[in-house]
């Protein structure tokens, strides 16, 4: 049996070919990759994580300290494993809060989307309508947070 992998303009392309032992002819699979889905550009980027909120007040801290040393993100993640939870907790906190944040504007880009499409069907709501829309999708992100 025979495997080979072959690269095509950036899509992996998998050929396996297996010899029958009756019968002499080759058969031959072919499977491409699935192409990645398009990321919208317009759409909010996504919240960092807890460690991610850390390394920006701690590359600002270790730069001012040692300007020279380049092991930023080494230092940075034995520092973070060395941390309790009490003290990881405000990092914790912080990445909750832009979590909502980013799930607030997400909504609200997903609504303009929509709007854009009825708009283009040529029905469309009023800007008053779409901002009180907005502003129940932050308050009801904000309670359940809360809770």
């Amino acid at each position: 049996m025979c495997h080979s992998d072959l690269k095509i303009r950036g899509q992996k392309l998998t050929t396996t070919v297996a010899l029958k032992k009756l019968n002499t002819e080759p058969v031959k699979k072919i499977t491409k990759a699935k192409k990645k889905k398009e990321k919208d550009p317009g759409a909010p980027k996504r919240p960092p994580s807890a460690f991610f909120v850390f390394m920006d007040q701690f590359r600002k801290d270790f730069k001012e300290n040692f300007p020279d040393n380049k092991s930023i993100v080494v230092e940075g993640g034995a520092k973070w494993k060395a941390m309790s939870d009490s003290e990881k907790d405000p990092y914790v906190d912080k990445a909750a809060s832009k979590k909502v944040e980013y799930g607030i504007a997400l909504k609200q880009h997903k609504f303009e989307l929509a709007e854009a499409k009825e708009k283009s069907a040529s029905t469309s709501k009023s800007s008053s309508e779409v901002h009180v829309d907005v502003e129940e999708v932050a308050s009801s992100q904000i309670l359940t947070c809360v809770r």
